[in-house]
């Protein structure tokens, strides 16, 4: 057998340099390769042999056999891809994007309503009516008799504003009994109005009308029993 002259290296810086490769290793897979615990220290205890075994034997020692040799690339090839991976990505906080500056809202000056324009004054004759007078029907004489009928007429001043001159006139325009009377039309009353010389429009005011129609008929008015009581005239 030949003998083998070894030479002391340095066994123990070269295991300290082992273990702080280790502990390196350790830290960047947990910290910056983000491994859990068990990973990250099969990582660091594979270094720390591998480097140990490196660096801590001896100087002189034989030189290992090529199995040996293959199968510490073997293992420095399973173990460098794992520190060399790249770190993962961290992601800066996403900004959030500023936010557009919304324009001062500009008030549009308020605009005066316009004033309503007043509707021209315009003048009027002073005989002019602010209601327009209704269309008049054409004043028509009522048809009038020649005398009483059997010479007897109907006591027309029972008929309030009807006095003995007014009686006397009726007769004469041809006018004895209440049903002629109640039987005018408004072109009548209005002819009859305008021809009571001195008692123009009595017909209207006093509404002759409709107590000669309450007359005819058989009916009373208080005037009209005052009449037959002789209270009056």
């Amino acid at each position: 057998m030949q003998d083998v002259e070894f030479k002391q290296g340095p066994l123990l810086d070269g295991w300290a340099i082992a273990a702080g490769v280790g502990l390196v290793a350790l830290g960047v897979s947990i910290v910056v390769m983000g491994f859990d615990l068990t990973p990250a220290v099969a990582i660091a205890a594979v270094l720390f042999l591998l480097v140990g075994l490196l660096l801590g034997l001896p100087a002189s020692a034989p030189a290992a056999a090529p199995e040996a040799q293959a199968a510490v690339q073997h293992a420095t090839s399973f173990a460098a891809p794992a520190l060399l991976m790249a770190a993962p990505a961290v992601s800066a906080p996403a900004m959030a994007p500023t936010p557009l500056m919304a324009a001062p809202a500009v008030s549009a000056p308020a605009m005066a309503p316009a004033p309503l324009m007043a509707a021209p004054v315009v003048d009027r004759p002073a005989d002019v009516a602010d209601n327009p007078a209704p269309l008049m029907a054409v004043p028509t004489r009522p048809v009038a008799m020649d005398g009483a009928r059997g010479g007897v007429a109907d006591d027309l001043k029972q008929i309030k504003g009807v006095g003995p001159v007014l009686e006397r006139l009726l007769h004469a325009l041809g006018y004895f009994h209440f049903d002629q009377i109640a039987a005018w039309t408004a072109a009548e009353v209005a002819w009859v109005d305008e021809n009571l010389e001195g008692f123009k429009g009595r017909v209207t005011r006093d509404d002759w009308v409709p107590q000669a129609r309450l007359l005819a008929a058989g009916g009373e008015t208080e005037f009209s029993r005052r009449v037959e009581d002789g209270e009056v005239y």
